[in-house]
């Protein structure tokens, strides 16, 4: 195990009673999140007392407080929801056409980070994806350029993710076909 994994492991455990609840760690970003001002005072409160008691120190310097949006791990996440973040839309808008197999693999893994966004990723991508495989002659063809063009267009107009309410009811949309499976947990809050 390498530095990074283990410090993120040592976070979690000491974060554990309040990961998903009010908190969001990765490797050494601390996420504090909360529905309202008072509570986020009470949540970043037990956050800092918690990293104390276990003899663990932020640096103010690092530190930002009381932001209503921030960007974390390539998303903008705000009161709105979760939205891509522009930067990373942008290098995806201006990727140029693949011209070989790892540059395909390259494409698909940053989109893939954004697949949440795309409704029917899998299938969209399913062309570009066909490139990579072994055994498959390298011939992008209009079919791939399709996909290639639909899925920069469809992060360019992405949605913003609801975050879940405690109150509504969840509705769980399945759908499966020869080439490929799909499903989305819905929830009606506004």
């Amino acid at each position: 195990m390498n530095a990074p994994t283990a410090f993120m492991n040592l976070l979690n455990r000491v974060s554990k009673k309040h990961l998903d609840k009010f908190v969001v760690v990765f490797i050494n970003d601390i996420l504090v999140y909360s529905p309202s001002e008072q509570e986020h005072e009470e949540h970043l409160r037990v956050v800092l007392q918690t990293l104390r008691e276990k003899q663990l120190y932020v640096k103010l310097s690092k530190c930002e407080f009381w932001f209503k949006s921030v960007t974390f791990l390539g998303n903008i996440i705000s009161e709105e929801g979760v939205t891509v973040d522009p930067r990373k839309v942008e290098a995806i808008v201006d990727w140029p056409r693949p011209t070989n197999v790892g540059k395909v693999r390259s494409f698909l893994g940053l989109d893939a980070y954004y697949r949440k966004f795309v409704e029917g990723f899998s299938k969209i991508a399913m062309n570009l994806t066909q490139l990579t495989q072994k055994r498959v002659k390298f011939e992008r063809d209009s079919a791939c350029e399709r996909s290639f063009a639909e899925l920069k267009q469809k992060l360019v107009s992405a949605p913003v993710l609801s975050l879940p309410s405690d109150s509504g009811a969840f509705m769980i949309y399945t759908d499966t076909s020869k080439n490929g499976l799909g499903c989305v947990i819905m929830q009606t809050i506004r």
